[in-house]
Parts: C-alpha cells; sequence; structure tokens
C-alpha cells in the first residue's frame, strides 16, 4: 500500500484545490495517460481529414487535465470543480461533427451532465452543512460522529444520483449508447474507458468512505448494479451498429463494477472481510479502461476506411487483416471473461465475492443465489454479443464488397494507427496470463482507496471451483448466440434489431417528462396562480404601497418644514455685503447657497431614514436573540 503526497492549492474557487497521490490515484493517472496517449496518436490519422480538428485537439488536451484532476481530487469540491469542467469540455466531442444526431446526442450528453452536476452541488452543500468538511479521508469518521443519519442519507443519494450520471448507471444510462455512435472514435474511447470511471471514482468515495459498512447502502449499489449490468448486455446483444454495440456493453461493464462496490459494502455489514469484492471491484475498473481503448480503436478503423457502423454495411471488413483481427480478438477474449485474459480475473473476484455473501446471509441465500445466476448469465451475454460482433468483421462476406474489402489489406491504416492498436491490445493476455505478478500487484496498490479489509487467503484463479463460472457463462454465451442471434436477429441473410423501439428509456419517459409534462403542470400551476392568487396579491401590494408611500411623502414634507422651522432656518434678509458686488456675482451666490442648502437638506434626510432603518433591525435583532 503506497502512503500519499499532498498538494494544496489556496484561493481558487474560493475553497482552493486539493489535489493528492496515492496507489489508486497513481494508476489511474498512468492508466489516462496511457490511453489518451494511445488514442492521440491514432487521432492523427483518424482526424486528418477532418477540417476543425482543431477544436478536437484543443477540447482533447483540457478533457485530459479536467479527467485527471477528478481522479487526483482529494476532497469533494476539488473533485466538482474538475468533474464540470470535463462534462462540458466532452460535450464538443459527441457534438464535434454537428449533424444533427450529433447535436441532438449532444443535447442528452449536456443535459445528462448539468442536471447531474447540479444535483451533486445539493449534495455536496448539504453533506458540507451536516459534516463541516468535505475531504475524502474524513468522510467516514464525521458521518460517523454525526447525528443528522436521515439528512446524510439525502446527501450521498443526491450524489449518487450526479456521479451515476456520468458513470452510465441504470436508469441514467441513456447518453452512452447515443453519445458514443456519434462522437470521434478515439474519443468514445476515452468517453467509455475513462471519463465514466469518474462517475464510479465519485460512487467508491460515497460508498466505501461515508458508507463503508452499511448493509442498507450496499443493498442499493447491488441492486443497481445488477440491473445495470443485464440491461447493458440486454441492449448490446440486440444492437445491429458497432459502436452503438461497445456503448452498450460499456453500461453493461460499469454494472458489474457497481455490483462489487455494493458486494463490499454488504461484507463489510456482516463483519466478513470484503476483499474479493474491492480487489474485483478496482481490477474490473482497470481492465474495462484497457479493454475498451482497444475495442473502440478497432471500431474507429472500420469507421475510418467506411465511414459506416451498420452490421450489414461493415461485414467481412476485417478478413485478410491480421492486425485488427488479433487487436479485437483480444478484447473481445478479455471482456467476454475467457480463462487466461484480464477481464476473466476481475470477473472471477467479483463472482467469488457473491458466493461469499450466499454463506453468511442464511435468511436471504436463495435471494443472492439468484443475484449469481444474474451475474453468471449477464457474463453469457457478453460472450453473445462478442461472438457476434467477431462473426460480422471477420468471419461474414459482404454479398457486394468483399473484393474491395480485401484489397485494403495494406492500407487500411498506418503505421503509427497500427502501433497504438496492436501496442493496447498486447497488454490484455500479459495481465491475464500472469495475474499474480500483475493483476494482484496493481490490486495491493490500488485497495486501499476503498477502506477494505485484509485479503484473508490467496486466490487460486485457475483452480476447477474458479473456472468453473467462466465454463457456466461461455455455455450461456454460445446457446445464447445460436438460438438469439443466428436465428432471431437474422432475418433473409440481415442483421435487424429486435429489441422494442419503445422501450427507449429517453423518448419513453425522459423527454416526455422533462419537455412536455413538467412544463404543462408547471404552465398551468402558475397560470392559475397568476389568475387566481398573484393578481390579488399585486393589488393589494399596490394599493397598500400607494397608502405607505403617500403616507412617507406627507411625513418627508413635514420632517423637512419642521427643519427649515428650526436647525436650517432661513435669513429673510441679504445682509449688506462690505465689498459692493455686481448683480451677476450676486445671482451666482445666491444659486450656490440654493443649491447646497438641498445638498445639506438631502443627506440629512437620509442620514435621518438609515438611523430610523438601523433601530428597526437592532431591535428585531435583539427580539429574536431574547426569544430564542
Amino acid at each position: 500500500m503506497m502512503e500519499g503526497w499532498d498538494l494544496v492549492i489556496p484561493g481558487i474557487c474560493g475553497m482552493g484545490l486539493h489535489l493528492r497521490l496515492d496507489g489508486f490515484r497513481l494508476i489511474y493517472l498512468c492508466i489516462a495517460v496511457l490511453m489518451w496517449g494511445m488514442s492521440g496518436l491514432f487521432s492523427l490519422e483518424y482526424m486528418a481529414h477532418y477540417k476543425k480538428k482543431g477544436r478536437y485537439y484543443g477540447f482533447f488536451w483540457v478533457t485530459f487535465l479536467a479527467t485527471v484532476g477528478v481522479f487526483l481530487s482529494a476532497d469533494l469540491y476539488t473533485t466538482f470543480i474538475f468533474f464540470e469542467i470535463m462534462s462540458f469540455t466532452s460535450y464538443v466531442w459527441v457534438a464535434f461533427d454537428e449533424k444533427k444526431e450529433s447535436l441532438k446526442a449532444g443535447e442528452t450528453y449536456l443535459a445528462v451532465a448539468v442536471i447531474g452536476g447540479m444535483v451533486m452541488l445539493m449534495g455536496l452543500f448539504l453533506l458540507y452543512h451536516h459534516l463541516g468538511t468535505l475531504e475524502i479521508r474524513e468522510l467516514g469518521g464525521a458521518v460517523k460522529a454525526s447525528s443528522a443519519k436521515t439528512e446524510i442519507y439525502i446527501a450521498g443519494s443526491l450524489l449518487l444520483f450526479g456521479f451515476g450520471a456520468k458513470a452510465g448507471c441504470f436508469p441514467l444510462h441513456i447518453w452512452l449508447p447515443k453519445a458514443h455512435p456519434v462522437a470521434p472514435a478515439p474519443a468514445s474511447a476515452l468517453l467509455s474507458g475513462i471519463l465514466t470511471k469518474t462517475g464510479i471514482f465519485g460512487i467508491i468515495v460515497v460508498s466505501c468512505q461515508m458508507f463503508s459498512a452499511d448493509g442498507n447502502w450496499g443493498l442499493l449499489i447491488t441492486g443497481l448494479g445488477v440491473v445495470t449490468m443485464f440491461w447493458g448486455a440486454l441492449l448490446a446483444l440486440f444492437s445491429v451498429n458497432l459502436k452503438r454495440t461497445l456503448a452498450c456493453s460499456s453500461v453493461s461493464q460499469i454494472g458489474f463494477i457497481l455490483t462489487g462496490i455494493g458486494m463490499s459494502c454488504l461484507l463489510a455489514s456482516v463483519g466478513e472481510s470484503n476483499a474479493l469484492a474491492v480487489r474485483g471491484t478496482f481490477l474490473h475498473m482497470v481492465n474495462h479502461s484497457l479493454l475498451k481503448l482497444v475495442l473502440f480503436l478497432c471500431a474507429a478503423v472500420v469507421f475510418m476506411n467506411l465511414h459506416q457502423l451498420d452490421f450489414n454495411e461493415i461485414r467481412g471488413f476485417g478478413r485478410k487483416k491480421p492486425a485488427l483481427l488479433f487487436s479485437f480478438f483480444m478484447g473481445a477474449l478479455g471482456i467476454g471473461g475467457i480463462p487466461l485474459w484480464n477481464g476473466y480475473i476481475s470477473k472471477t473476484l467479483l463472482h467469488e465475492s457473491i458466493v461469499e455473501y450466499i454463506h453468511v446471509s442464511e435468511a436471504y441465500a436463495g435471494l443472492w443465489t439468484g443475484v449469481e445466476w444474474i451475474f453468471l448469465f449477464t457474463g453469457g451475454l457478453t460472450v453473445a454479443y462478442m461472438i457476434k460482433v467477431f462473426v460480422v468483421l471477420f468471419v461474414d462476406r459482404h454479398p457486394d464488397r468483399q473484393e474491395e474489402f480485401d484489397n485494403m489489406s495494406r492500407s487500411y491504416m498506418n503505421g503509427k494507427s497500427r502501433f497504438a492498436l496492436v501496442g493496447s491490445a498486447g497488454i490484455l493476455p500479459v495481465l491475464g496470463m500472469l495475474p499474480y505478478l500483475t493483476m494482484d500487484r496493481l490490486a495491493d496498490l490500488g485497495e486501499g482507496f476503498f477502506q477494505g479489509g485484509e485479503l484473508e487467503h490467496s486466490v487460486h484463479y485457475f483452480a476447477m471451483v474458479n473456472l468453473k463460472g467462466a465454463i457456466i457463462s461461455i455455455g450461456i454465451g454460445l446457446l445464447v448466440y445460436l438460438l438469439v442471434v443466428r436465428t432471431w436477429m437474422m432475418k433473409s441473410g440481415q442483421y435487424e434489431n429486435r429489441f422494442p423501439v419503445w422501450l427507449d428509456l429517453e423518448n419513453l419517459i425522459y423527454r416526455p417528462v422533462l419537455c412536455v409534462a413538467l412544463p404543462g403542470i408547471f404552465g398551468m400551476v402558475f397560470g392559475l396562480l397568476d389568475q387566481y392568487f398573484i393578481s390579488t396579491l399585486v393589488t393589494i401590494f399596490m394599493s397598500v404601497s400607494s397608502v405607505v408611500c403617500r403616507g412617507m411623502d406627507h411625513m418627508a414634507d413635514g420632517l423637512i418644514l419642521l427643519i427649515r422651522k428650526t436647525t436650517h432656518k432661513q435669513v429673510e434678509k441679504r445682509k449688506k455685503p462690505l465689498i459692493p458686488m455686481s448683480p451677476g456675482i450676486l445671482r451666482v451666490e445666491d444659486e450656490i447657497r440654493r443649491t447646497g442648502s438641498l445638498v445639506e437638506e438631502s443627506f440629512s434626510f437620509g442620514l435621518m431614514l438609515f438611523c430610523i432603518g438601523l433601530c428597526l433591525t437592532l431591535g428585531y435583532l435583539l427580539f429574536v436573540f431574547f426569544r430564542g
């Protein structure tokens, strides 16, 4: 476990910025550098024909700095500042080509980001009010010492909403399947691979720092995780668009990570070591980042050459392209949880954490056995949709353009892009085949951020008891592919999206509620208020204010007359000057005298009103003080 280094930058945005570097943050700093470096290298070829690539690169690197700022933040105020900068700069990626579908997707992305950010800010206000701190390391102790448990739960829920929106947690996942297909593919790799992890970073802070041993909170996060992983996998299975499939896959993999976070809370709540869940969660975060870098760069190769993403248009493109085949195959095996690849290691740890909780939750063992089978079945769906994409690209043949695709075998990407793609893919089997030298050491560095327990025993990743879960998922995946994809989703040799259109949550719920129902309801309510209440209040206010203003006017006239008769009494006759003056000089003197008199009277009157107002204010404060 690595000790941390802190950096405080005072005076920025009022409360200053607090950054920290420890094992978890160091690993994600390295991942960010790797992902931006490889995506940037690939972008040199991908963005070459775009006219506005300068705008792309500008926001590309500003988003990098903001994302690193989120992971290095040591308090939630710093997290919020960088989080919002990152949300707005990454919006440019989504709406980059300014087409209708891109602008609509950008609108969805920005709406989710802004609403999530504002809800998060409310949570920060409430949390700071009750705890007096936003320092991440101090949150756990402050929550235990606080008596405002209900308010802290509300604050935690608001933060979960804000961070969950960026992570792609159900039901706030709607931006992911819409933003990825329209954003430049190298940017999609970052949106999916690491920007979603900034949301996970916040959920880890709330769950593992604030509610580390809270069973109720663990149930909430686990429930969201299970629904998210299954729903995302189902969407990916039915998708017939390459980047949309990978985007929905990201939703599902985020669900696996959330399930691990929830299991860590649940295991800690019953006094068990949560090390398996913590290590599995962290390693799956790392694996998903690396896997989506590879898979989205493969999608970038396809789009860069064909400007198409529909399965029926790109089928057969990958044939006779060994570099693309190797890279995609490594990514597919990794995300499918196939033994000897990196995704298998983290999924095994997550699965074992569920099995461990089944053994200690005797009353609800049947329920948690169901959760285990959903986990395994979702892993099978992952295998099924990755087989689908692999067959589309490398096995199927295009009915009309296959010869054209085959002739691209040497010119489909240049040397720099090839290095970025193949180099990124080569990392994946190394992590999976040498887990004790690579994955376990990464977990040792990163687990301290989760405030988890000690690992009670070493994990034998390739023992039959652990291989059994992967074998079950692989079997389910093969059956689903044969029975659903090859039989039901294909018609006359063409892939069809058989998912019901009406189940699109954005069009089914969010847009009708936010764009139609709420404006209609508020319009009706405020219309009635205006007609029957506001107008009456305005009439009463105008009548009362008219009487008050007349009274104040008469009072002011009376005060001025009184002042003129007493302290500012005017001399009726002018004294004869000692030195004779011309009539013009006398007129100027009279004007100066009148002006000075008016100024003096106005100042005196204003000072008197100020004194009256101050006395009333002091009287009110004394009343409140003695009443309290």
